[in-house]
């Protein structure tokens, strides 16, 4: 079993190489910047921007799956046009692909989500995201599309640095309390997305942990994890903030919890007491 990860110096793409290489595969992650620090990793570098280049990765990694963990908030032509450049070079050479997605796709409403719902996204990168969604598709129906939520880690990660910086006072600004997601392990992702690799599994699937909490939740819950207070989290809204973002979106993931080995974890046990630690 060969894997190539395409954005393997992220922190979800670096977490389904260490689990890839422990599982007996051989693995190829790309990078754009810097290669990441997995060790039995062949790392390539790669713009995803570049059709021809992402042609010629792909063809040349001889992979039994591709994964696909790119994504950038700020730039259309890596979220949604190199998402398509992968999922046309995956079908070329016949590669099985499974491409990342985001609960960022949907608008916000009381609800939860299903599967299958159509994209309703209502800033910039949600846009992205549900064009890349559209693109892999088109290109590869035969392709798994894993739409999922806040990705929580170690201190390290993205959304625990920012709940500690904002605690701390080394970055300015608040947490929502009327942003709801539904945080997911980056280790149960990772495995979810290597199971779903080996699978014949075809279309979208919501992969989310089981507890709704808003912004302001997932702060106070890393607060209490690393010792500090949280009654010194700032708050805000979004309204408050004058920004467009989706508020209350919540995955309905009862079908990949029937379909996966994989237990889906929520927040407040990979945070509260007693929790093993994060990856």
């Amino acid at each position: 079993m060969r894997l190539l990860v395409v954005g393997a110096g992220g922190h979800l793409g670096g977490e389904v190489c260490r689990q890839a290489v422990r599982a007996g595969w051989a693995v190829v992650g790309t990078f754009h910047r810097e290669p990441g620090s997995v060790p039995g990793v062949q790392w390539e570098r790669l713009d995803i921007r570049d059709r021809i280049a992402v042609s010629d990765v792909v063809e040349a990694a001889g992979a039994t799956a591709v994964v696909n963990t790119v994504a950038s908030f700020s730039e259309w032509a890596v979220t949604a046009v190199g998402a398509g450049h992968v999922a046309a070079a995956a079908a070329a050479v016949g590669t099985r692909l499974v491409h990342v997605s985001s609960d960022a796709v949907h608008g916000g409403r009381l609800d939860s989500y299903a599967d299958d719902e159509l994209p309703t996204p209502i800033f910039e990168y949600g846009a992205a995201k549900a064009a890349a969604e559209t693109a892999v598709h088109l290109v590869d129906p035969a392709a798994a599309i894993v739409r999922t939520s806040l990705i929580i880690g170690d201190a390290e990660s993205r959304q625990v640095r920012l709940c500690l910086d904002l605690l701390t006072g080394r970055l300015p600004g608040a947490l929502f309390s009327d942003e709801i997601r539904c945080p997911m392990a980056v280790e149960d992702l990772a495995a979810a997305t290597l199971e779903l690799a080996a699978s014949d599994y075809a279309g979208l699937l919501n992969v989310a942990g089981p507890d709704a909490v808003s912004r302001v939740e997932l702060g106070e819950l890393v607060a209490a994890r690393y010792g500090l207070d949280p009654a010194i989290m700032p708050v805000s809204t979004i309204a408050d903030s004058g920004q467009v973002r989706p508020g209350q979106v919540r995955l309905d993931s009862s079908r990949a919890a029937g379909l996966l080995r994989i237990p889906l974890r929520g927040v407040r046990e990979l945070l509260g007491g007693g929790s093993r630690p994060l990856s």
